[in-house]
């Protein structure tokens, strides 16, 4: 008599294994968005500083500064209201937003190339 579980019968394991490929572009999304979110809140928090009137002398602020302004895109000056709290709003702002959607658009180009998928067929109308 044999049992469903007998523990003296090799037991069979199904594994599945994800193709490197699949892994890989996971990977590498996952890094994009990341450093694009930590860019994107750098600027964030640098607004709220500014907002909130910290005080320039402080490291992190200090810090939070000198990030700020090397992930701008070049953007600390395209706008130029008189106060600095609208002026940093609008600039950094829009920077942050900039990183939010260079970051979408990377990882669905990074998905489009690495991942297979069905073939695209590319229908044209021809005018008869």
């Amino acid at each position: 008599m044999t049992y469903i579980n007998d523990p003296r019968e090799p037991q069979e394991e199904i594994v599945e294994r994800t193709p490197t490929r699949i892994r890989v572009v996971r990977v590498v999304n996952a890094i994009v968005h990341a450093v694009c979110w930590i860019f994107a809140l750098v600027l964030i928090v640098h607004i709220l500083l500014v907002f909130g009137e910290a005080n320039p002398g402080n490291g992190f602020a200090q810090l939070i500064d000198q990030w700020s302004r090397a992930v701008s895109l070049g953007l600390r000056n395209l706008f130029t209201p008189d106060g600095p709290k609208l002026r940093t709003l609008f600039n950094d702002g829009l920077a942050a937003l900039l990183w939010l959607i260079i970051g979408g658009v990377v990882t669905d180009l990074v998905s489009r190339i690495g991942l297979p998928g069905p073939k695209r067929v590319w229908y044209r109308r021809s005018l008869s």
